[in-house]
């Protein structure tokens, strides 16, 4: 994706596949755009869940031999397994990369400071566009609890939560919107003098 340099750029991350995401934001952040994915739990990934969790076993059975405490470090939570994800598809052991890899966030759920943002979806990543309906899918949430992580109950309650309210906002300034729209229709004749010239000075 082609994406126009911004501040940040915040991905919905929900119905994305892993791999194919992960490829696109590395791009990205090379480029030096800030990105931060939101809801994380919600990535797909393809295979059955059976056929996951066994290579994601392979991946846990790789560790240093005569002193596994350092490293290589196998996070369970769906931010840091996508982190990790989009760390293999960057250098990032020089500096470059590792200047691009600080500038992507990830987050379970959507944190409050991003749930007034206008979030973005990657569709050459949707799972919807690039997977057959027949086959065969797995939640990355669904994995990661498999394996330890233990709030995935926890993010799906306060989904619901910020969904209810979510709803809510958008309600009010959709009339907000409506009634602004119509306090304009109706003040046009009073104001019909006074809008050439303002128009003139480039105010519509």
């Amino acid at each position: 994706a082609i994406m126009v340099l911004q501040s940040e750029v915040v991905i919905d991350c929900r119905g994305h596949l892993l791999g194919r995401l992960a490829s696109v934001i590395a791009k990205e952040l090379l480029k030096g755009q800030k990105v931060t994915c939101v809801r994380t739990e919600d990535i797909t990934i393809s295979g059955s869940i059976y056929r996951n969790k066994i290579n994601f076993s392979f991946f846990l059975r790789k560790r240093m031999n005569t002193n596994p405490r350092r490293g290589p470090f196998h996070q369970r939570s769906p931010a840091e397994i996508l982190k990790r994800t989009v760390r293999g598809m960057l250098p990032h052991t020089t500096k470059r990369g590792s200047t691009a890899f600080k500038k992507l966030k990830a987050f379970e759920g959507i944190p409050p400071d991003y749930q007034k943002r206008k979030r973005v979806v990657v569709p050459e990543a949707l799972q919807l566009l690039r997977l057959k309906p027949h086959r065969k899918h797995t939640r990355l949430g669904a994995l990661a609890e498999q394996f330890g992580w233990s709030h995935n109950d926890l993010i799906g309650r306060l989904e619901e939560k910020r969904k209810v309210a979510s709803h809510a906002y958008h309600v009010k300034k959709k009339s907000e919107e409506s009634l602004k729209k119509q306090a304009l229709e109706n003040a046009k004749d009073s104001l019909s003098d006074v809008t050439p010239v303002l128009a003139a000075y480039g105010y519509d």
